[in-house]
This record gives structure tokens, sequence and C-alpha cells, in this order.
């Protein structure tokens, strides 16, 4: 058999299985969870709200196994599951959100929105919602309570000042501005759903600023991610555009529509996927985020304007450079949006057997500056695809230097295989 006809066959088994429950109910509770994480807003700065995502998945993989069986339950299994797995999969996600104090959606609470949605299926008082609500509690009693995310004295990082170290890019608006906290510090030394510590898979460090590589990406990054005069194709501004989008949201619109397309009839595949994609990429953003603060690396906006002090006689500094989009409160090293893109692409091609698999993403940014909007939605043949125009964008958007891109895919990677060979393997 050819390798085009196994990967066929492969595609193909993941589709043929009919599960209990259509998998619109997972994707609309993945729609509703990103909602309420949304409109947190300070609550749950940056890409934060991955944890609580993550979260909701996990509880509502659970709440479908205890029906199915096929796959290992993240939590404590659930015995003697009956009633409705549609009932199971709402009241797993409501009460993921509400204990994580995510209350309200931009059309409504997310408790009324889960009554209505029980309501109009016939499903009030069915005997599912006992098993979403275990489900959820086995969740939040592994996490809320002991995975760090609320420190009794918040953790604040500052950076420093030395060459070629991060320093706050956002500032108060006090007289004088005072420099912001890096968003979410505390992040970096979460516990991970998988990853054995945050430090599991540390990269090495990023190029010296002596050396011919650092200078080879700082000419790259100022050349083509500056906001004005740069030297970015039409197709690459586009591209940039698209990407500043944010990742948590557009790579979960990207999941409805797989499992929308793939797994229409299989709740079970479908929320196994959302489960351990949103669950690899929040172990790949804690070992990100304790990387950022471990290497402390400078911003291209920061390098760029201090480029004569450098000690690198190939940089030239520019004062007034400015990048293509504004640039995120914490450090370059590694990239977020390439942990979060490598860890999906990743698991993807590790669910399917295959990196080739047809899909589509979507973005909705707006530059706040210019009001250009990227061409949308994209698609791609291959998951790999993605990742490489995420690698590229942030040089484009000025926010990285290519190494804390490409680090953070591999990284990530590494994180996405860790977490697939250890969870929700099948049951039998």
């Amino acid at each position: 058999m050819s390798r085009a006809s196994i990967r066929t066959s492969v595609v193909l088994s993941l589709l043929c299985w009919a599960a209990p429950a259509a998998a619109d109910v997972v994707v609309d509770w993945n729609a509703i969870a990103l909602q309420a994480v949304s409109q947190a807003g300070a609550a749950r700065p940056g890409p934060s709200g991955l944890i609580d995502v993550a979260m909701v998945q996990l509880a509502v993989h659970d709440a479908l196994q205890a029906f199915e069986g096929r796959w290992e339950s993240y939590g404590d299994p659930i015995a003697n599951a009956s009633g409705s797995p549609v009932a199971a999969v709402a009241a797993a996600a409501r009460d993921v959100l509400i204990g994580c104090g995510l209350t309200m959606t931009a059309t409504g609470s997310v408790d009324s929105r889960y009554q209505t949605y029980l309501a109009d299926r016939g499903l009030t008082g069915d005997p599912g919602v006992q098993v979403g609500q275990q489900a959820a509690g086995n969740i939040l009693a592994m996490r809320v309570n002991n995975d760090g995310r609320i420190p009794p004295n918040p953790l604040q990082f500052f950076g420093d000042t030395g060459a070629g170290e991060w320093r706050p890019t956002s500032f108060s608006t006090a007289t004088p501005p005072q420099p912001l906290s890096m968003v979410a510090p505390y992040l970096s030394g979460l516990t991970p759903f998988t990853l054995k510590d945050p430090s599991q898979f540390r990269q090495e460090p990023p190029p010296h600023l002596a050396s011919g590589k650092y200078a080879d990406e700082y000419d790259e990054v100022k050349q083509l991610g500056s906001l004005t005069g740069s030297a970015r194709t039409d197709e690459q501004t586009d591209a940039a555009l698209f990407f500043a989008d944010n990742a948590v949201a557009y790579w979960n619109r990207a999941f409805a529509y797989i499992a929308n397309q793939y797994f229409a009839t299989d709740s079970g595949a479908a929320a196994r996927m959302f489960a351990l994609t949103n669950m690899a990429m929040a172990d790949s953003l804690i070992t990100v985020w304790y990387g950022k603060i471990y290497f402390n690396f400078w911003r291209p906006m920061t390098a760029i304007r201090l480029g004569e002090s450098d000690g690198n006689s190939r940089t030239v500094g520019d004062p007034t450079w400015v990048p293509f989009i504004g640039t995120p409160n914490y450090p370059d090293y590694p990239s977020g949006a390439n942990g979060l893109s490598g860890a999906a692409t990743t698991m993807l091609a590790n669910i399917f057997k295959t990196d080739r698999v047809p899909f589509q993403m979507t973005s909705v940014f707006v530059h706040p500056t210019t009001g250009a909007r990227p061409t949308s939605p994209r698609m791609y043949g291959r998951f790999s695809d993605a990742a490489d125009d995420v690698v590229n964008a942030r040089i484009w958007e000025g926010i990285h230097f290519r190494s804390a891109d490409e680090d953070a895919r591999a990284q990530a990677k590494h994180v996405a295989d860790w977490a697939f060979s250890h969870y929700l393997r099948p049951a039998h």
C-alpha cells in the first residue's frame, strides 16, 4: 500500500465510528468557553485563559468517556454513567467555567446559556448532568486548589536594563508613566497538565549578542518587521496581520473546523482532539513562560532602538524604529504564539497519524493603527504549513527574532509528543 493510501485509510478510520452524541455539542461548548475567557478581560491577560480552556476540554472528554470508554480519562474514571452525553458535556463545561470564576459571556451568563441549552434539547434534569458535574469536579479538584495560578503574593517581573535584557514595553497612565510588570508571570511556575515540571524541555539560550547569527536575525526583523518603510511583500503583510490575532482563539476556531469536517458524528473523537490539543498548548505555554523569565531576552523594539550599545558592530541602531504590531509586554525568547502553534500542529498530526490533512483557519484581527484586516479564511493542506507561517509572521510583525520562533516550535513538538504518548491513550 502506498503512503498516500495509508494516510487516506487512517483519516477515514477516524470518521467511521458512530458516537452516541453529535460532535456539535463539543464545538458549541468550546465556543462558549472561549467567549467566557474573552469576556473576563483583564482577569485573563494575554494567553492565560488557555489554562481554563484546557480544563474545560478535559472535563468534556472525561464526561463523554464515562459513556464510551474508548480512551483513558484525565481525571478519575466515572462509573455507571447514564442519561444523555449531550447533557453531560454541557454540565461539565458549565461547571468548570463557573469553578474558574468565568461566569459571563458577551450574550449572557454562562449559567443562563447552560440552562437554555438543556431546555432547548429537552434535557433539563437529565441524569447525564450528574456525569458532567462529576467530570468537572474531578478536574477542578486537580487544578484550581494546587496548580499555582493564584499565588498568595502575586509574582511581578520587570526584567533588567543590561544589553540583551528584556525590560517592560507597557507603561501605566500615571505621571510620569511607570513600567508595568510582565503579563501573567505566574504562568512560569504553574503546574503543567502532563509534564514533570516547566523546565522539562528547556531549550538552549538565544544567540549571543556578539554573534553573526544574532546580527542576521536583527537585520531580518529590522527590515521586514517595521511599521513603516518595511521590505515586506503584500503577502507577508497579509500573513502578519492574520497571525496577529489571539493564538488561543484562532487555533480553537481551527479545531472547530476540523471537528465539524472530520468528526461530525463522533463526539468522543472531537472531544479528545480538543482536549489533547489544548492540554499540549497549555503545557507549551507554561514552558514558554518559564523560558521567557529564565532567559529574559529583549524584544526587537528595544534591541533595535539600542542597537548601538549591544557590542555588535554589525547591528546598526535606529532609536525611532517601531514594529508593525504592538509589542506584547513579556520577553522575546521563546515565542508564545509559536509555542502554541507548534504544540497544536504536532498534536493534530499525531491524532491523524499524518501531517497532510486539509483544514481552514480564520482571523478577526484589525490593525489598531491602520485598520487593515487580513484575508480570511486561509486554507492549508498540511498542519506544518500553518506552523511555518506563524514562525515567519512573528518576524514580519516585528515582535520576535527568528530563534525565538523556531526554538519555541521545536520545544513545543517535544511537549506535544510527550502529552500524546502519556495521556488520553486508547483504553484497550
